[in-house]
């Protein structure tokens, strides 16, 4: 029987990128999107992850489930929490997609960079660095940082703007860690684009492997 993968998105931009790494990971996998950008739009205009918007989160997470998902991927890590609220509520596997991400820094060093191009993301990917360090007994230092003013050019149609904010920052920051993590998926385009120190894991390839293992 073939599985169906539902992927739940804040921006109409990562359906694409989603649909190619699908095709490269799960060929045999079928899929389907849930787009609703007013969820980060909120947030950033909130500041944080609000309960209303939480709430939200948890009833696309519904829909996806309804709509006969086998397992269901959430791409945003802004509202990362509410994804990880609603995971109990679900009768079928919920994954946040910098989960894997973050293991993989935990593993791969102690000094680990954060990098975002929004605060409302910067903190809770943080978070889930620390606290998937403290499930592996690891201790481990984190260096977070805001690229100002690449999110909102990646939003105005100025990829060149944000990719070249990106790669700066990502080059200072890689002299002071062990690790980068990217704390969003739409910043995944600059990482093979740049000649780092030390290893830039970004969210989406990492998500895909994960869910090819246990798909």
């Amino acid at each position: 029987m073939t599985k169906r993968l539902g992927l739940i998105h804040t921006s109409a931009t990562l359906v694409d990128v989603f649909a190619k790494l699908c095709a490269e990971h799960l060929p045999g996998v079928e899929t389907f999107n849930i787009v609703d950008d007013s969820l980060i739009k909120n947030t950033i205009a909130a500041d944080h992850l609000t309960p209303r918007t939480a709430r939200r989160v948890a009833g696309h997470i519904g829909s996806a489930e309804a709509a006969g998902a086998d397992h269901i991927l959430v791409t945003c890590s802004s509202i990362g929490a509410a994804v990880e609220a609603a995971e109990p509520l679900t009768d079928v596997p919920v994954t946040r997609v910098d989960r894997p991400m973050a293991d993989r820094a935990v593993a791969l060093g102690r000094r680990i960079g954060v990098l975002a191009t929004l605060s409302t993301t910067l903190e809770p990917t943080a978070d889930l660095v620390r606290r998937r360090a403290a499930a592996s007994d690891k201790e481990v230092s984190l260096t977070a940082r805001v690229c100002e003013g690449a999110f909102e050019a990646l939003m105005g149609g100025d990829a060149a703007t944000h990719d070249a904010r990106v790669a700066e920052a990502l080059a200072a920051l890689g002299a002071e860690v062990d690790v980068i993590v990217l704390a969003q998926a739409s910043m995944a385009r600059v990482a093979g684009t740049v000649e780092a120190p030390v290893p830039i894991l970004a969210s989406p390839p990492l998500a895909m492997e994960h869910l090819a293992a246990v798909l």
